[in-house]
């Protein structure tokens, strides 16, 4: 009789730490995005919170954008799971090739008829499934998807400085309370740091080096904060970026390019967007493609494509959007139309291929294993690892929960439940016995 009791008993503490889907607890999900965080910004700095985060929790080697290596196009890879070719945000500013219209990026970001293209971002997915979500600044969280917004936004305004410890320190905290307070199931958080000082002062300088630093202060008030609230059970933190950073090739040392020096920019183009980072897009005047491709061709410093002959791996030649031309400047050439106006010491955009446009992840919390460092691995497949951890259908995407869910116990228990039938066992066994 005994061992019947013991039995039963085994079997409804193995149900309990393997429960089916709909008695599941769904742990809550931060994530932080930290704008142009390259792959490799923490290894010439001192940054204990992110080395200890490493060990509590799991690490890439590094993750590879899309093939537009920036902010707006990647993070809307990270939310949707799409190429950008399917979800179409091909470029930081808004644009329309007919009327010349070019929105700036931070009016850019409430703009919806740029980033409403069909595709729904985890946000919506999340709400139409009875979760509660919300976006701090995060970009495309503004916009309203199907007539439906996110149900709690904040909106970073142009001119909003981006490296104010104490802000960023408070926004913690605001983010902290929706989970705590408010029970939010999604939040993503994003910083415009290091970005801002990889373009201003250079990926190789004591600037960079101190942001980063104030950046690894940031993980340790996140983490006290998380235990402030006592959130150490149910909140799973990602911590991701969209790009990396290169320096900026300038003269006197190169040839920076100038591309009216190949073609006549007035005569055989009608629209362009040049004088923006290691990317470009034209659109030809009627009867001028070839021409403006044979041209683009001999210039230096850079590969022009037909949108239609674009490498399949890039992932953007469906586009219907992109522009028929296509400019990637070789690493560090900023590309410039008519004479140089670029100033920034440091910038992306280029070939996600390069190292230098590699960018960072990192996660902790109840779902993750422990000192876990994966191989590197596509952005792509971020949003359906998302999906897993918050218990939901993903809307159709391009990725893949094959490549990341070995950082999961157990493909997605919690430590917790993990380890409840091990602790059980020796009470079990002395019941049955």
């Amino acid at each position: 009789m005994r061992l019947q009791v013991f039995l039963v008993l085994l079997a409804a503490t193995c149900a309990a730490g393997t429960p089916a889907k709909s008695r599941e607890k769904r742990n809550k999900l931060l994530l932080v995005s930290f704008d142009g965080f390259r792959w490799d910004y923490d290894q010439d700095v001192d940054t204990p919170h992110l080395d200890q985060m490493a060990l509590d929790g799991v690490k890439a080697k590094y993750i590879t954008p899309p093939m537009l290596t920036m902010t707006a196009p990647s993070h809307f890879t990270t939310i949707t799971g799409r190429w950008v070719e399917d979800h179409e945000v091909v470029h930081n500013l808004m644009f329309n090739t007919t009327t010349n219209l070019k929105v700036p990026y931070k009016q850019t970001l409430s703009r919806s008829e740029w980033w409403d293209n069909g595709i729904l971002p985890l946000w919506i997915t999340a709400q139409d499934q009875g979760l509660k979500t919300a976006s701090f600044f995060f970009p495309g969280g503004a916009a309203t998807y199907r007539g439906q917004k996110v149900n709690r936004v904040r909106l970073e305004e142009a001119g909003h400085p981006d490296a104010n410890y104490t802000e960023w320190c408070q926004n913690i905290d605001t983010v902290m309370s929706w989970f705590s307070e408010e029970d939010f199931d999604l939040v993503t958080l994003y910083y415009g740091e290091p970005d801002n000082v990889g373009h201003a002062k250079g990926p190789e300088t004591e600037d960079r080096k101190n942001i980063i630093q104030q950046i690894d202060r940031t993980i340790g008030y996140l983490r006290g904060a998380i235990k402030r609230h006592n959130l150490d059970d149910s909140l799973d933190v990602v911590i991701t970026s969209d790009h990396g950073m290169t320096t900026v090739k300038k003269r006197p040392l190169v040839d920076e390019i100038i591309l009216n020096k190949y073609l006549n920019l007035f005569e055989l183009v009608s629209f362009e967007i040049l004088d923006y980072g290691g990317f470009g897009v034209l659109t030809p005047r009627p009867g001028k493609e070839q021409e403006v491709f044979d041209a683009l061709s001999n210039a230096p410093n850079l590969t022009v494509y037909k949108k239609h002959e674009i490498p399949e791996s890039f992932h953007l030649g469906r586009s219907e959007r992109l522009p028929p031309i296509v400019v990637v400047a070789d690493l560090g050439f900023n590309l410039n139309s008519r004479f140089v106006v670029y100033i920034n010491k440091g910038d992306h955009g280029f070939h996600n291929g390069e190292m230098d446009m590699k960018t960072i992840f990192r996660a902790f919390g109840p779902s993750f294993k422990k000192n876990f460092v994966s191989e590197p691995f596509d952005s792509i497949h971020i949003y359906p690892l998302l999906c897993k951890l918050l218990r939901i259908e993903p809307a159709p995407h391009n990725g893949s929960l094959e490549v990341t869910e070995a950082m999961l116990w157990s493909g997605g228990e919690s430590q917790g439940a993990r380890f409840s039938v091990v602790l059980l066992l020796p009470l079990l066994l002395s019941t049955a016995l």
